[in-house]
């Protein structure tokens, strides 16, 4: 194919979309609405993903030390556990830190509840707080600090809190929320193709006379199809662009809104627009261009055949 034959496809291309007016504002229509769908559950799906991965980033291992460990021991303690592969951050945390914390965790009740303690009666011990590298390693990670005590079997020297069977079961959540978005995820994105391809086949069903009579004249098939590609990738693009439009102007309020309220930004952090728009926006316009085309081969395959 000539360029001067590709750039008549390209007119007829154009002109077919503006000519079926009606038909081809339904085909955009489905298409905004096939990809608006979509695109929600999927700005859903990723910011339920991020809350979980936050849950896990937040799971830490309280190590507590004895009262007979020194400041030698300590810190021979601390190198040890920093140099463990899967740990990521480790914070000696002083008994009197530990006792302000838990005042200030605690709130107003805490004032009352801790009445009396102070730095010469502090029941707390010192402790380290480990962050690990990959979430899931926790119970692992912990169970190998937890064996530098047979370094000292008399008196055991620290131990070891995680929160055992709560952390696997936020684990286990947070991969069933994983796997279930990606599963409707994938549904989605198939109904969307299928509803804008059958779309797209009823526009062309209207033209099939149209098509009959290219074939009668002598048109190939090539011929024929081209244009018809063209105008379902304009049909698609159209489309695709004022989904993503309308869902990051939406989307953008959305998170200025929960960042300007201050007890909604304490319980809910989205995932910010320009971490999103690129690749988002890039799947959204190629998916809709793809099943434009794909609508339209599928659709005039039929009518090729006089």
């Amino acid at each position: 194919m000539n360029f001067s034959t590709f750039l008549r496809h390209m007119r007829e291309g154009f002109r077919s979309v503006f000519r079926n007016g009606w038909m081809s504002i339904a085909s955009i229509t489905s298409i905004i609405v096939s990809l608006f769908i979509l695109g929600v559950f999927i700005l859903l799906v990723f910011n339920v993903n991020n809350l979980a991965d936050q849950a896990d980033s937040q799971v830490e291992v309280n190590v507590f030390l004895e009262l007979n460990v020194n400041q030698d021991l300590r810190e021979e303690l601390q190198q040890q556990i920093s140099e463990m592969p899967e740990v990521s951050n480790i914070r000696y945390i002083p008994k009197d830190k530990g006792l302000d914390e838990l005042r200030e965790n605690l709130g107003e009740g805490g004032e009352s509840f801790l009445e009396g303690y102070a730095k010469e009666n502090n029941p707390l011990p010192d402790a380290f707080r480990v962050q690990v590298i990959e979430a899931t390693t926790v119970p692992f990670v912990a169970q190998k600090i937890e064996a530098l005590n047979t370094e000292h079997v008399e008196k055991p020297i620290l131990k070891v809190r995680y929160g055992g069977e709560t952390v696997q079961t936020l684990f286990k959540v947070t991969a069933l929320i994983r796997n279930i978005g990606l599963i409707l995820v994938a549904a989605l994105a198939l109904m969307a193709m299928f509803l804008i391809a059958n779309t797209i086949r009823v526009t062309i069903l209207a033209r099939r006379r149209e098509i009959s009579i290219m074939k009668l004249v002598g048109a190939t098939n090539q011929f024929i199809r081209w244009p018809f590609f063209i105008e379902g990738a304009l049909l698609g693009g159209i489309g695709s662009v004022v989904t993503i439009i309308i869902l990051f102007v939406g989307y953008h309020q959305l998170v200025v809104a929960s960042m300007t309220s201050l007890s909604l930004a304490s319980m809910v952090t989205l995932i910010p627009l320009q971490q999103i728009w690129p690749w988002l926006g890039g799947l959204l316009l190629v998916l809709g261009i793809v099943i434009g085309v794909w609508g339209s081969t599928v659709s005039i395959r039929r009518f090729l055949k006089v």
